[in-house]
């Protein structure tokens, strides 16, 4: 399955502001970086994927509708899953989309 670039397109209009913003293809999707660290992708298995606090990823999952990315049969700490239909409105993708550049741009500059 390809990303749904509606989504990405609808990403994109939030990160627009964001200093430092680049669009890279990763995990069959559309990542957005922030100083070369990941914050939030259209996933190509629908949804997004946001990056957050490892700390803060377990009280997420069980008061949200997000869950962790599992690759490979791993589950990745500080990695979530959020279905399309929980970034259905401009608020609730935004809400997810602010807290994914917000802990991307707490993280080191990735050097080229």
């Amino acid at each position: 399955m390809a990303y749904d670039e509606a989504l990405a397109a609808r990403i994109r209009d939030l990160v627009s502001g964001e200093r430092g913003v680049t669009e890279m293809t990763m995990f069959g999707g559309l990542a957005f970086l922030v100083r070369g660290n990941m914050a939030v992708a259209a996933s190509g298995q629908g949804g997004i994927l946001v990056r957050v606090d490892p700390d803060e990823g377990d009280a997420l999952t069980r008061t949200t509708p997000a869950e962790l990315m599992v690759m490979r049969d791993r589950p990745m700490s500080g990695w979530l899953r959020v279905g399309a239909e929980h970034v259905a409105t401009k608020k609730q993708l935004a809400a997810w989309v602010e807290r994914g550049v917000g802990y991307a741009r707490s993280l080191p500059p990735k050097k080229k």
